[in-house]
């Protein structure tokens, strides 16, 4: 098949849909299909090149520089008399394509797709489907967003808030209703959408899987300990993510903060970037945290395989979950999974079975929780082994195979 995947984020962009959208390209690719992305160009420029042999087109793009672009590090904040200055924008902004239809209209008349696979609602998702509808092309969708995450970060009052979240589900359901097919991460997250609704399209839940020939148990090397001057000695608690505000990561800091003197040998790792990072830094030094928690920054393969590896015990505080991609990463090393009980983060971490879900915000149990498997080493075996369990559950290969033969479902019904 000639497929297109359709993003607003992606490759070397670190976040769920870029990752997911990444690997599915890659895993189409090998599968012997022809496979082009269409995302924002990251210069601002169109430009098209080969990444790891899949056609990518980079649009024509504009900055948001409200946003970090997840890609370059983050500048110290500047300093007024002393004092350090919020960050209002950022030099190397979100980018964004906002009038894409020509140039896709041009390489969509090139290439001709059998099937198009558009994974956000932006400019360029919006301008893919309406191509595709014109030319009587399939249409697939995959919904990675809920609306609680888009607006949960902007702390708006209680009666704003929810009459705008039931406006973005009425809005994403009318934009399902375009496509020949729906996929979502979970059934979960599927259930939560639709809530009492209904569309007349097929709708199925896909996980976002991982590559288990990446991502499995080991011994670390001992080159990453002395790359990251991590210890061997001691128990590792692993965080791996973006480090922004609606992450919540302060919340697993303050978590182990409050557990730290009952985990004597333990240290905290948290790798990934963001426009959090630096009020993290400064949270770590109030709290002469500097000897046991390390901000790594941003790390990608090979080495976050061998982090993962290096670990003991994933934590995260995250509310806004579709399914959690570095959650089943965590499962498929084998770690033990310490999560709240929001979004779909559930159908990875059963409570009491491979880690604990704590109550959102509730610092208290996430720590009561990291003290209970750390301590426990019997318990962490079990949890370790029932993740692997869940894990296989989530190989990439079986999420391929499901979208393949979607692919060929719409393309058959199509004609």
């Amino acid at each position: 098949m000639k497929i297109v995947i359709a993003t607003a984020v992606y490759y070397p962009q670190i976040n769920g849909v870029a990752v997911f959208s990444h690997n599915l390209a890659l895993g189409l690719l090998k599968r012997g299909h022809e496979v082009m992305v269409i995302c924002p160009s990251q210069t601002g420029k169109n430009y098209a090149e080969s990444i790891d042999g899949v056609k990518t087109v980079y649009l024509k793009s504009v900055q948001a520089k409200i946003y970090h672009d997840q890609i370059h590090p983050l500048p110290e904040k500047k300093k007024f008399l002393g004092v350090k200055m919020p960050r209002l924008f950022y030099k190397h902004g979100f980018r964004v394509s906002v009038f894409p239809y020509a140039e896709i209209s041009k390489v969509l008349n090139e290439f001709k797709p059998d099937v198009v696979h558009v994974q956000v609602s932006d400019p360029i998702g919006l301008s893919v489907v309406f191509y595709a509808r014109k030319h009587n092309i399939p249409v697939v969708t995959t919904e990675h967003n809920q609306p609680e995450v888009l607006t949960g970060s902007m702390k708006l009052p209680s009666a704003m808030k929810k009459p705008i979240d039931a406006l973005l589900s009425s809005y994403f359901r009318n934009r399902q209703s375009k496509s020949d097919f729906v996929t979502m991460p979970t059934k979960q997250a599927i259930d939560h959408l639709l809530s009492g609704h209904s569309i007349n399209v097929p709708v199925a839940a896909v996980s976002n899987g991982v590559d288990l020939t990446n991502f499995k148990p080991g011994k670390a090397s001992k080159e990453i300990y002395e790359r990251y001057n991590i210890p061997q000695d001691k128990t590792i608690m692993l965080y791996v993510g973006r480090i922004d505000p609606e992450k919540k990561v302060g919340l697993v800091i303050e978590a182990f903060n409050k557990a730290r003197s009952k985990l004597p040998k333990t240290e905290l790792i948290m790798v990934g970037d963001g426009v959090d990072k630096a009020r993290l830094e400064q949270l770590v030094r109030d709290n002469n945290l500097g000897d046991s928690v390390k901000l790594l920054g941003r790390v990608i393969s090979p080495d976050l395989y061998e982090l993962y590896k290096m670990a003991d015990v994933f934590v995260t505080a995250s509310e806004i979950e579709t399914q959690g991609i570095v959650l089943i990463e965590a499962a498929a090393t084998g770690l033990p999974l310490i999560a709240v009980d929001k979004g779909a983060v559930s159908e990875v971490c059963r409570d009491s079975e491979n880690g604990y879900l704590c109550e959102p915000g509730n610092i208290d149990e996430i720590g009561n929780a990291m003290i209970k498997i750390v301590s426990d080493e019997k318990m962490r075996k079990e949890f370790s082994k029932k993740s692997l369990e869940i894990a296989g559950e989530h190989d990439f290969e079986k999420t391929l195979d499901s979208f393949i033969n979607i692919y060929n479902h719409v393309i058959s019904s199509k004609k």
